[in-house]
C-alpha cells in the first residue's frame, strides 16, 4: 500500500452496477448479466488510479457479500479502501440499467431504504487526509440526505477553499426527497474551487442552462475553475483568471454512456495534477469519456494512458 497525501480523495456514492450482457433489451426481458463496481465518485477514483494516481475513496457499504465484493474490486482497481466501512442494517445499494445506444440509458437505483453512503459521519472522516489530499472531490448527491451532508460540507471546510477542491455538480433527482437542493448546492459550491457539470446539473446549480452563462454564474458562486459538459457539443471551461477552453468532443460508437462523465472527471484530475492548460486537459478528459462510452461497464471500462493517447493521435 502507497504511503503519504493522496493525489485525490473522492467521497461519495457506491454500489453494484448489474447491467444486461445484451444490448437493446429491456429489463423485464434480459437474462444475463454482468457485476460490477459503481457509483460515479468511486468511478472517478478507479479513473484516476488507471492514470497513475494514488487514489482513495470515502464511503459505506452495507456489511452484506456485495460490500465484500466492492471492497475487493476497490483492492484490484488500485484504490485504497480503508475509509470504506460498513453499516449494519443497511445493504448495499444496487443499480441496473437499460442500454439503448446511442443515447438511452435508464437506470434503476435500489437505494432503500436508505443507501449506506449517506450515512457517512463528520466525526469519523479523517480530515487531516482530506486536507492534505491534492485533489478532493464531492458530489451533489453527499448533500441529499443528512448525515451525509454535514460531513460533506465537514470535509469541505477542512479544505479551506484549498486548490482543486471538486464539486461534481451530480444531480439526481431520483436520489433526493422533498427538500430543494438549491441552498445545499449553493453552500457547497462558495467552498468548492472546482465546479464540474453537464447543462442540467448547472442549471441546479445557478438557474443558468446557457453554458457560458452557466460557467460564469458558477465562477461568480465561488469555483475559480468551472467546467460544463455540453454533450454533443463538447466541453466547455472557464478560469477566474480569465482563461477558457472550448473542446469538441470526439466521434465514437456509443455502446453506453453512463460511465463516460466518470473516466472524464478521473482524466480532469489527471491533467490538473499534472499541470497542464485547460484545453490540453479537455481534450485528454473527452478522449477517456469517449472511450468509455464505446465499452459495457463503467469501472472496468478506465482507460489507461496508453488508450487515452492512442485516441488522440
Amino acid at each position: 500500500m502507497k504511503t503519504g497525501p493522496f493525489d485525490l480523495i473522492t467521497m461519495g456514492r457506491i454500489g453494484v452496477d448489474l447491467y444486461p450482457l445484451t444490448t437493446g433489451v429491456p429489463l423485464a426481458q434480459a437474462e444475463t448479466f454482468g457485476k460490477f463496481l459503481g457509483g460515479s465518485p468511486t468511478n472517478v477514483a478507479v479513473a484516476a488510479a488507471r492514470l497513475g494516481r494514488h487514489t482513495a475513496v470515502i464511503t459505506r457499504t452495507g456489511a452484506d457479500p456485495f460490500g465484500v465484493y466492492l471492497h475487493d474490486q476497490l483492492r484490484a482497481f488500485g484504490v485504497d479502501d480503508r475509509w470504506v466501512t460498513s453499516v449494519a442494517d443497511l445493504p448495499t445499494p444496487l443499480t441496473f440499467c437499460e442500454i439503448f445506444p446511442p443515447d438511452d440509458f435508464p437506470l434503476y437505483f435500489y437505494r432503500q431504504p436508505k443507501a449506506p453512503d449517506l450515512e457517512i459521519r463528520t466525526e469519523e472522516l479523517d480530515l487531516d487526509a482530506v486536507r492534505s489530499a491534492a485533489v478532493f472531490w464531492m458530489t451533489g448527491t453527499g448533500l441529499s440526505a443528512e448525515p451525509s451532508r454535514s460531513a460533506t460540507l465537514a470535509a469541505l471546510e477542512a479544505r479551506g477553499r484549498s486548490p482543486l477542491t471538486v464539486f461534481d455538480l451530480d444531480w439526481r433527482p431520483t436520489l433526493w426527497g422533498q427538500e430543494p437542493p438549491e441552498k445545499h448546492y449553493a453552500e457547497a459550491l462558495a467552498k468548492a474551487t472546482v465546479a464540474v457539470g453537464n447543462v442540467e446539473e448547472c442549471e441546479i446549480a445557478t438557474g443558468e442552462r446557457d453554458p457560458h452563462r452557466a460557467a460564469l454564474a458558477l465562477l461568480a458562486g465561488g469555483a475559480q475553475l468551472a467546467v460544463v459538459k455540453r454533450g454533443p457539443e463538447g466541453v466547455l471551461a472557464l478560469h477566474s483568471d480569465g482563461s477558457a477552453a472550448e473542446v469538441r468532443p470526439l466521434p465514437v460508437d456509443v455502446l453506453n454512456g453512463l460511465g463516460a462523465g466518470d473516466a472524464f472527471g478521473g482524466a480532469l484530475c489527471h491533467g490538473l495534477l499534472a499541470g497542464w492548460d485547460l484545453e490540453r486537459t479537455l481534450r485528454y478528459a473527452n478522449a477517456a469519456g469517449a472511450i468509455v462510452a464505446s465499452r459495457l461497464a463503467c469501472s472496468t471500462a478506465m482507460p489507461y494512458p496508453e488508450e487515452i493517447e492512442e485516441k488522440l493521435r
